[in-house]
């Protein structure tokens, strides 16, 4: 876990943050969704986004994988600015990171071996027997060994979410994007996920910033949390899970914080990056 400040903010180090955002404006249009946003995700941190419905968590994602360009505003990784970086360096920095996408976006017409090894084929070259053996590595990190020629529709839910994990880590990325990976799944599997999660965080090192709006997920793996306002537009809040419960910055946050544990952790699937997994790849580029 990385070290921590004064109010649960991460000590900063010798060099430059593994992501650091500043004064990003998102718009559609003309249509201003977010502004002002300003935050770093320490090394080894477990960032999470969170906000209701609509507050621009996915889009927030979208723009830090650099699929959407800010109206305003940089995206550095490691002091890298994804935006603004030539097409060389902008390759290096996603050679750097993965994405789990909310419903896990495998391609249904492939094998879970053929998803793991697409990433390993675009930006490798190693050779289909070292591929292989990565892919096999890969899927038995995630407790799918032997589960190498199953396709995605013959595998639970659970176990889908669990193989896109496997291809987000094929490069050992320096940091993980997870957009809701505990939407859609039942409140035991959703724990394991974690489990999970924490398990590569603590193996490995990685950096992982999480859209989620799941309280039991983010009082279980969140370091620090970060509070998308809808109707400030702007984040209202960043710290410890349990410091935006006991003393919130604002009243959206105290109600989002303290929601009834009576209805059960919160599976709304929301605004995901990826709308349905696909039926064929284009084998020139990993999805």
């Amino acid at each position: 876990m990385p070290s921590r400040g004064p109010g649960g903010s991460p000590v900063a180090g010798s060099g430059p943050h593994p992501v650091e955002v500043q004064g990003l404006t998102m718009k559609y249009g003309p249509t201003v969704i977010m502004e002002d946003l300003t935050f770093q995700v320490g090394k080894g941190e477990i960032f999470v986004i969170m906000g209701g419905s609509g507050s621009g968590k996915s889009t927030l994602l979208k723009h830090l994988i650099g699929l959407k360009a800010p109206a305003k505003g940089s995206i550095l990784f490691e002091g890298e600015d994804i935006i603004r970086a030539d097409q060389e360096t902008r390759k290096g920095i996603l050679r750097r990171i993965g994405v789990l996408y909310q419903n896990g976006a495998l391609w249904s017409g492939l094998t879970l071996a053929e998803n793991v090894a697409l990433p390993l084929e675009e930006y490798t070259e190693l050779d289909t027997r070292s591929i292989g053996e990565v892919v096999s590595l890969k899927l038995a990190l995630v407790g799918l060994r032997g589960f190498e020629a199953f396709y995605p529709a013959q595998i639970s839910g659970g176990m889908r979410k669990r193989a896109a994990l496997a291809r987000a880590t094929a490069l050992d990325p320096d940091v993980l994007f997870f957009d809701e990976p505990s939407s859609g799944l039942d409140p035991i599997t959703a724990s394991r996920l974690d489990d999970l999660i924490l398990q590569l965080r603590d193996s490995f090192g990685t950096t992982i910033v999480m859209v989620s709006h799941d309280l039991a997920s983010i009082f279980k793996i969140a370091d620090r949390a970060l509070f998308l306002d809808i109707r400030e537009k702007t984040m209202t809040g960043v710290g410890t899970p349990a410091s935006l419960r006991d003393t919130p910055p604002s009243d959206e946050v105290g109600r989002f914080m303290r929601r009834s544990s009576e209805s059960g952790p919160s599976r709304d699937p929301g605004a995901s990056l990826e709308p349905r997994a696909q039926s064929s790849p284009d084998r020139g580029g990993a999805k």
